[in-house]
């Protein structure tokens, strides 16, 4: 599972098997995970899960949305193909989300509201019932918008310790320091890593942001990297 150095995950949406192995091996050296999706799976076989996670650890974002039983059978297929954890709906209802849970042995993490403005019509109004429901269910971690930091701040009142990863950096607009300050744990960028030329320059712009959130967030407790006290 992922382990929070750079706290940083690509969401590598593209379809190309080449690709996408091009911009993991550039990327790396800055990166705590890759969110897979259905575009590279659909384009370059399932197999490309397993080729990515002898490189990085995978998320599944397969957004599984459907009954207990097909739950079940699509993240036990994941994790047979070397995923570390997968990203499910959580409004199909609490058995689906229990089916998912014990499928993966507890990694799954749960959409709460999605990032696009059209995340605002349906599943912001329903977020926080669903960020209680994956507490209940023991996932791992939920999915919240860096695109409204102030609802990762909401959703972390809500999971407790449980981890947040925030989609929406870069390209959509959201700040990967915003999202950090409002309680998450790691952030999800793509295309501005994966669209760049130069992906692990990208990729490092990112890791220096989050770097300097970080080290201001220590000194301003007071601490010998700065001087302050």
């Amino acid at each position: 599972m992922m382990v929070p150095k750079s706290r940083i995950i690509l969401a590598l949406d593209v379809a190309d098997r080449a690709n996408a192995l091009r911009i993991v091996e550039a990327a790396r050296p800055y990166l705590d995970a890759v969110k897979i999706n259905w575009p590279l799976v659909l384009g370059a076989g399932p197999g490309i899960i397993t080729e990515v996670s002898k490189l990085s650890p995978v998320i599944c974002d397969f957004k599984i949305a459907d009954i207990p039983n097909t739950d079940r059978l699509i993240v036990e297929q994941a994790m047979r193909l070397g995923a570390s954890a997968v990203i499910a709906h959580g409004f199909t209802g609490s058995d689906s989300l229990k089916a998912c849970v014990d499928a993966s042995g507890g990694k799954v993490f749960v959409v709460t509201e999605m990032s696009h403005p059209g995340g605002k019509e349906f599943t912001q109004p329903n977020a926080e019932r669903i960020a209680a429901m994956a507490r209940e269910q023991g996932a791992r971690g939920i999915v919240a918008p860096a695109t409204r930091p102030e609802r990762i701040a909401r959703m972390r009142d809500i999971v407790g310790d449980l981890k947040i990863i925030s989609p929406g950096v870069g390209a959509q607009g959201g700040k990967a320091s915003d999202a950090l300050r409002s309680g998450a744990d790691f952030v999800i960028v793509g295309r501005a890593i994966y669209e760049a030329v130069d992906p692990a320059k990208a990729a490092a712009a990112v890791s220096d942001e989050i770097s300097e959130y970080l080290l201001g967030k220590e000194c301003a407790k007071g601490c010998s990297k700065c001087g302050r006290n």
